[in-house]
């Protein structure tokens, strides 16, 4: 930053002086407060100021080489290239384009014809016979070394916080590969990892407000929390006499105002990263899409609580100092203030009851929210410092890592281009959604650019076929009264499944997407009105899970999250065990060609019993058992406690696998 130190603290002292080319600027109708302002070319061209300069280096820079100095001379001279102070404040003469001096240092030290005994003081005229006083060159030196090092701590503490950020999940996720014995591993997952952190509840909100962590992601979170404390806390350094603070509490609380800003701007990456679609940590760690999202919201709330308190701490200084209402006028600050508001809203924009009951509202006003923080903290970089630090590279990784996704969504998109998407109505509240010549696997977001005048709107829906027959209809449901009588297993071997299944088998199949969707409220509810519409489909996300090395697969599913399942059942080299409870008789039928591959316990208009079905399955087979789980967040709660309760007992091991997809 302000290196060479010595050479720069000789031009930082003569910078608070005028010379005889200095102008003069009146700033009220009385002429009272006036202050001067010196051009790099006045700089250039000044005896006085060349000579003093001069003398000020070879008395004081005595471990410099020449040709240190002579590059010094040539390049920083006339100028500062960088200011910690703001670039219109008196004395601050920044300037990326400065005059050559007309004189080498070695000319200039020639001029100098007698000694410089008289010391300078700050505001004077600088003359042929004065000099930079003692105490006058130590204070500017002693508060750049210190501002420095300081400033070297910030971004430091910043490049840990990304770095690490992304670096512990890849390593958290190695450590899956350890030798350890399964039935070991299977009861660490069920006792560390995969319990709620208190209570019964995960999935399942508390208060409407937020969902309790897994001891596992507790552990990710603990972390978060306890570096940005402890790295927004430790590493300052102060000097007193200082030259831009009068007392150690200024000095130190400037310093942590700057550390929780840089802190921020260093989280707002990784705020980014962990929200993506295309976070290449999913593709490296295996974490599920609903560890990301916590790990999202969490970093949000620290980005925006360290963007809060480093706009707390500056307005308090300039109340403090009486330089408020000047500084509040200027471009810096009035963009500050708006990316702080903007990183402030976003934490009340995004309650759990806003996400599901307008989601549309939600996600327009995230993006908007989220951009102008963005552009705000950027602009206030600029406006307060140009490029002179480098503050702004934080805002450049993550418009870097926001632009990876978008252009990675676009590439998806374009890869299965323009298709046509054809709806058949299942009952009053399913219904599917066929989409011939698309492919794709795990989770798929549709754009139905005329179904809305908002174009760019897109829902995730998990891909429940990638083989297309011909869509079931109304006509092939099951009559309503069937859900109120049955209240037992509907089998594999039921007549009226058996017959579905062999007329579908015998009918031509064609590559394609099939998805099966609830209506809501939104965008969903106008898809009822139509047969036909042009989509875009943007596939490949959240593939399922590998279970091959588990013996026994076993699914547990509530409605329609039963498409979060169909892909892990294909997949599985064995026969899946399925445990469906849904209220629609229509969506069963629908669903039933997706799943004829696994022996089938489906329950209409009444719940499995849980508990027993887990303690059964573990009871009847041998070797590794997964439980994969979709469906409502009370069932997901249930089925985790059950399962993680029965794996601490079992002789075999088994491993719960969540599903579910968050919004």
């Amino acid at each position: 930053m302000y290196e060479p130190l010595c050479p720069y603290s000789c031009r930082t002292a003569l910078a608070y002086n005028t010379l005889n080319c200095s102008t003069t600027i009146v700033t009220d109708s009385d002429g009272h407060k006036q202050w001067a302002t010196t051009t790099p070319d006045c700089y250039a061209t000044d005896d006085s100021y060349l000579t003093n300069l001069a003398w000020c280096i070879n008395q004081r820079c005595t471990e410099m080489l020449g040709w240190e100095i002579e590059k010094y001379w040539e390049e920083g001279a006339t100028g500062d290239s960088t200011s910690h102070r703001r670039l219109d404040e008196t004395g601050v003469s920044v300037s990326i384009h400065r005059p050559a001096p007309k004189w080498t240092y070695q000319e200039a030290l020639n001029q100098v014809k007698e000694p410089r005994v008289m010391p300078l003081f700050p505001g004077s005229l600088i003359n042929g016979t004065s000099v930079v006083g003692d105490e006058f060159f130590t204070l500017q030196s002693n508060t750049m070394r210190t501002f420095e090092r300081n400033e070297v701590s910030h971004e430091r503490y910043g490049l840990i916080v990304i770095i690490l950020g992304v670096a512990l999940p890849i390593a958290a996720s190695l450590l899956r590969f350890l030798p350890v014995p399964e039935l070991l591993r299977s009861r660490l997952y069920a006792s560390i990892i995969d319990p709620p952190l208190f209570g019964m509840r995960h999935k399942e909100p508390y208060f409407n407000l937020g969902t309790m962590p897994t001891r596992g992601q507790a552990l990710f979170l603990a972390y978060m929390v306890v570096i940005n404390v402890i790295l927004s806390a430790v590493g300052y350094h102060a000097a007193q006499p200082n030259a831009w603070w009068d007392s150690t509490h200024e000095e130190i609380l400037t310093q942590v105002g700057n550390r929780v800003g840089v802190l921020s701007f260093a989280n707002t990456p990784l705020v980014i990263l962990y929200a993506g679609r295309n976070n290449v940590l999913y593709w490296i760690t295996g974490w599920g899409q609903s560890t990301f999202i916590l790990l999202h919201r969490w970093t949000a709330y620290i980005c925006s609580l360290q963007a809060i308190l480093h706009s707390i701490i500056w307005l308090q200084l300039y109340l403090d100092l009486g330089r408020h209402a000047s500084e509040s006028q200027l471009p810096y600050w009035y963009w500050g203030v708006i990316g702080t508001l903007a990183f402030a809203l976003l934490l009340p924009a995004s309650i759990i009851p806003l996400r599901q009951k307008m989601f549309e509202i939600f996600l327009a006003s995230h993006i908007a929210l989220t951009v102008l923080a963005l552009v705000g903290s950027y602009l206030h970089i600029i406006y307060r410092f140009e490029h002179q630090w480098g503050y702004e590279l934080w805002m450049y990784i993550a418009f870097a890592v926001w632009g990876f996704d978008r252009i990675l969504r676009l590439v998806r998109m374009a890869w299965n281009g323009l298709r046509w998407a054809q709806i058949t109505i299942i009952d009053d509240e399913y219904m599917q959604v066929d989409i011939l010549g698309a492919k794709g696997n795990g989770h798929a977001y549709l754009y139905f650019p005329t179904l809305t005048f908002r174009v760019w709107e897109n829902h995730p829906f998990c891909i429940a076929a990638t083989v297309l027959a011909p869509a079931l209809g109304e006509n092939l449901s099951i009559k309503s009264s069937a859900a109120s009588s049955d209240k037992d297993d509907i089998q594999s071997d039921e007549k009226t499944m058996q017959s579905t299944s062999t007329e579908l088998r015998q009918q031509q199949t064609q590559v394609g997407l099939s998805f099966f969707l609830r209506s809501y409220s939104g965008a969903t509810s106008f898809l009822r009105r139509h047969v036909r519409l042009p989509v875009f489909v943007e596939a490949g996300y959240l593939e399922p899970h590998d279970c091959s090395e588990y013996s026994s697969l076993i699914c547990i599913v509530g409605g329609v999250a039963i498409t979060t399942v169909t892909s892990l059942m294909r997949r599985y080299p064995g026969r899946a065990k399925l445990y469906w409870s849904c209220r629609s008789p229509g969506l069963v039928k629908a669903v039933e060609p997706t799943i004829r591959n696994a022996d089938k316990h489906i329950k209409i208009g009444s719940r499995h019993d849980i508990e027993q079905v887990v303690e059964r399955e573990a009871d009847q087979g041998s070797g590794a058992m997964a439980v994969a789980v979709s469906g409502p967040a009370s069932m997901l709660d249930e089925v985790r406690r059950v399962v993680l309760k029965t794996a601490l007992t079992s002789r075999r091991p088994i491993r719960l696998i969540d599903e579910q997809y968050i919004w």
